[in-house]
């Protein structure tokens, strides 16, 4: 995230190779496990399919790893595609596809794209950090500036962009872009400095705009992830803002229900957790809570808090196993809640300032942000590490796994890892 200025938008094919050899789902028959956007196919951090085995071994040594420079965006993919972002000398962000099984390089294009975080956030970084989304037609990547960009995932084509500062006036977000954009259907749903946005997938054209942002520091912009879920008997997009809680209407973008969430410097981050008609959301410096969404027969909806408790939450989106929910604060400490009533089962001693989580029947996947990965199994009674190993130097960027294979983007580089 850096200050430079940000001329004409514009992309080259840096290479291109021929990809005829690459097995691709068609659009119909996509793999419903399939890592292609942020926090899985549900956006939730589980991953169905079979059993992880009880320890990490084989995963020792990357059977393939490429150098770039920083990102924070997590690695995502479509058939034997996986694909990564980087912002290269702090000028230009660039993405680049690989092949998932040999590391060939696939293709890559750059386009300027860069700016620079206040001097507080800068401990952070200033590079990409919205992770991708994608199917088998469209790749559809958000640069630091609020640039949606669509490129054809076979040939990295760009097929259509969108900025939204100059198509719509509005301010940069002061951090620099961080939603992690979330196709469904055949509209793209992204939360810029200009509001909550639905776009057309097709073309990229505005179909609503809803939200809209504020130009204060300390609310503009987003810094979590919309979701998709059924609530109450209706499909909508559950968002948070910097301020507030929301459902959102799919269709018209009208706001269904809000609830104000207390945050630290509106740092409302984590993605929230959608457990049947209730929502759990944890915030910097404000609360644990769940709440309880409802629609009376006049069709009025009602937030409801079902339950809070003390436990803070930060940048580490939490996942919900059984009736526990495992959640990594603030604090650096790692803690099971009952999804029942909010009590702590027990809290752990301190790790790193950032998890992402992976979940698959009883075990969770961890991967600290020092490079450490964490096989924890769902016990609440205990944290029980299964087993750990050391995977990456600095990995804020979100762990990723397919077919026995683990992705991990470090700061400087892509690991491909076999874990069978």
């Amino acid at each position: 995230m850096s200050q430079f200025v940000f001329g004409k938008f514009s992309a080259c094919v840096v290479c291109l190779a021929a990809l005829s050899f690459i097995p691709f789902p068609s659009a119909r028959s996509e793999d419903a496990s399939q890592w292609s956007q942020w926090r899985g196919p549900q956006r939730d951090g589980g991953l169905p399919g079979q059993q992880w085995p009880d320890s990490l071994k084989g995963a020792g040594v990357a059977v393939w790893e490429k150098s770039h420079q920083p990102s924070y965006s997590g690695p995502i993919l479509v058939g034997d595609l996986v694909f990564t972002t980087e912002t290269v000398d702090k000028q230009t962000e660039h993405v680049t596809a690989y092949s998932l099984s040999t590391g060939e390089l696939a293709w890559t294009r750059e386009w300027p794209g860069s700016m620079a975080v206040p001097f507080f956030a800068a401990a952070n970084g200033d590079w990409i950090r919205s992770t991708p989304v994608c199917n088998s037609e469209h790749l559809i990547v958000l640069g630091m500036r609020d640039v949606l960009v669509s490129l054809d995932p076979k040939t990295g084509e760009e097929q259509w962009r969108f900025d939204f500062p100059e198509k719509l006036k509005s301010p940069l977000q002061p951090f620099g872009s961080v939603c992690s954009p979330l196709i469904e259907g055949d509209a793209v749903y992204v939360q810029a400095g200009a509001g909550l946005m639905k776009l057309s997938l097709a073309d990229g054209s505005v179909i609503w705009n809803s939200l809209e942002g504020s130009s204060d520091m300390m609310s503009a912009g987003a810094f979590s992830s919309p979701i998709v879920a059924t609530i109450a008997g209706e499909k909508q997009l559950i968002v948070q803002t910097r301020e507030e809680l929301c459902g959102v209407s799919l269709d018209s973008g009208e706001v269904l229900w809000r609830e104000e969430i207390e945050a630290f410097r509106g740092m409302n981050i984590l993605t929230p957790l959608v457990i049947g008609d209730r929502i759990f959301t944890a915030a910097h410096s404000g609360k644990s809570q769940l709440f309880e969404i409802a629609r009376d027969a006049s069709g009025a909806w009602s937030v409801s808090e079902v339950w809070n408790q003390k436990t803070q939450g930060y940048m580490s989106s939490p996942v919900v196993i059984g009736d526990y929910i495992y959640l990594h604060q603030k604090s650096q400490r790692f803690s099971c809640l009952s999804l029942e009533d909010g009590s702590i089962q027990w809290t752990s001693e301190p790790y790193g300032k950032y998890w992402s989580m992976i979940h698959n029947g009883d075990k969770i996947l961890a991967l600290d942000e020092t490079g450490d990965l964490l096989l924890i199994r769902a016990n609440p009674e205990k944290l029980e590490i299964l087993d750990s190993m050391k995977v990456a130097d600095n990995a804020w960027a979100h762990l990723a796994l397919h077919q026995g294979k683990l992705i991990v983007r470090d700061l400087n580089a892509l690991k491909v890892f076999d874990w069978k």
